[in-house]
């Protein structure tokens, strides 16, 4: 029996010396403890070496396909076809139908074989000689690095980690900028409170107050950069009838450094929501078109990863961000919610109340292809993300018409269509068959009143029978 083994740095052909010691598979391994016994069970026949890191790769790809190489037909042809009455012992099924197919040789693969390769695998730097250990090392390493890029198919584009990093530290720059602006208003509102409610842009509000400084300050200073002419004006008159009191040049200082701190954080932050839409629009622009990159980016964090979130169903994307709010429901048995993250979306938005429910389901459906498109797809065009969506617009202005038509009173909504129970003949008693009373109805055929009338008796009398009983 010949055995076949891969290795990073070439194929190892090896003959079995004693057949007999593969019956016994469990005590197998006892056999290759030691190099010495090791070289008593198995021989180097043939070794061929791969020429470089390329070859290796190209030989690694194919058996892990369970495909034959060039490089392995060609040692095959050399060395087992001489010896075709040999088995020859692989590691993989699949490939040695390949072998056999092609090459017409007997190929085994079975348990014996599985720990036969575990013991040659221990002992393989003994049993291939002419091979130093330190090149064995480093064909392992050079092969491993080039099969996981190919493997991963690596684009620095694709990594969502940014993405899920980006959207965590917005949202906590939105709470920090706002406890910020919260402090910074309270504490000038007791030196100039006024200002406060004149200018409601918190960004226009700490330059202002950054270049007002002390209130007395304000008849001549231009805020013409920060502020409209008539909201100028309107700090300017309120400065001279303020009421409030007077503080300390520290106490300005500290207001005037929390200001800048303010400026900073919202000009990061701008920064950082363009790097994010940027990272959106590469990574999931399917999704980003359909609900936006805020909620997109969103539902990436809060399902780990696009991959993770191209596994989830259209009903989970639905409610994702709504979990607390499920399980109470489900505990409670009560109505589960209709949408989480995704009830911000802005079609969701600009839906009326009443059609939020079915938006958001056709909304979560669309999405959720357009996840698996962007995860698992190869192009990094938005055409599926803008058509789906182009049909979902379409599909809430019919329900907004609809909506609205149904609140219209009868006279504007034109003449009332018949119903099917204004076609019906009415036949009095005493007519002669085939007369009818509605001349709308002269070429129903009689045969179908007849069968009506029929269902009608025997459901009256099934009726009668049951309160009977």
């Amino acid at each position: 029996m010949l055995v076949l083994f891969e290795t990073a740095a070439g194929y190892a052909i090896f003959k079995v010396l004693d057949e007999s010691k593969l019956q016994e598979v469990d005590s197998l391994w006892k056999e290759f403890e030691t190099p010495e016994k090791a070289n008593k069970v198995v021989k180097l026949k043939h070794f061929e070496k791969f020429q470089d890191t390329t070859e290796a790769l190209a030989a690694a790809t194919a058996m892990t396909e369970g495909k034959m190489g060039k490089s392995l037909k060609k040692v095959l042809k050399k060395v087992v076809a001489k010896e075709a009455h040999e088995q020859l012992a692989i590691s993989d099924a699949k490939l040695g139908g390949v072998i056999k197919e092609k090459l017409n040789l007997n190929c085994v693969h079975s348990p014996a074989v599985a720990e036969l390769m575990r013991g040659i695998r221990t002992q393989m730097e003994a049993l291939i000689t002419g091979l130093p250990p330190r090149e064995i090392s480093a064909m392992s390493l050079g092969l491993a690095h080039s099969l996981s890029r190919y493997k991963l198919k690596f684009s620095p584009d694709k990594v969502d980690t940014m993405i899920v990093q980006a959207i965590s530290l917005l949202d906590d720059l939105d709470k920090e900028l706002n406890n910020y602006i919260m402090r910074c208003r309270e504490w000038y509102g007791w030196h100039f409170p006024e200002v406060g409610k004149i200018i409601t842009d918190n960004l226009a509000y700490c330059k202002s107050v950054r270049k007002i400084g002390v209130r007395t300050n304000v008849a001549t200073t231009d805020l013409s950069e920060h502020l409209p002419e008539e909201v100028e004006a309107e700090v300017k008159l309120a400065a001279e009838i303020s009421m409030g009191t007077e503080v300390s040049e520290e106490d300005i200082g500290n207001i005037m450094h929390l200001c800048d701190q303010v400026i900073e954080i919202t000009e990061y932050r701008t920064q950082l929501y363009d790097y994010l839409k940027n990272r959106m629009m590469a990574i999931a622009p399917n999704l980003t078109v359909m609900v936006g990159e805020l909620v997109g980016a969103r539902l990436i964090s809060h399902a780990g990863s696009l991959l993770n979130l191209a596994k989830h169903p259209a009903s989970t994307v639905q409610i994702l961000g709504a979990e607390k709010a499920l399980f109470r429901a489900l505990k409670t048995r009560r109505d589960t919610p209709k949408y989480g993250l995704i009830y911000h979306a802005s079609l969701v938005g600009q839906t009326s109340a009443k059609n939020k429910g079915k938006i958001s389901r056709m909304l979560a459906a669309k999405a959720s292809l357009a996840i698996r498109y962007d995860a698992l797809g190869e192009d990094t065009n938005a055409e599926m993300g803008v058509e789906n969506r182009a049909k979902l617009e379409a599909r809430l202005r019919h329900l907004e018409e609809k909506g609205v038509s149904s609140c219209l009173p009868l006279t504007a909504r034109g003449p009332k269509q018949p119903c099917v129970q204004d076609t019906i003949p009415r036949v009095k008693k005493g007519d002669a068959p085939g007369a009818f009373r509605d001349k709308k109805c002269e070429n129903i055929p009689l045969p179908y009143f007849e069968a009506c009338q029929t269902l009608f008796k025997i459901n009256f009398y099934a009726i009668f029978l049951v309160k009977k009983r």
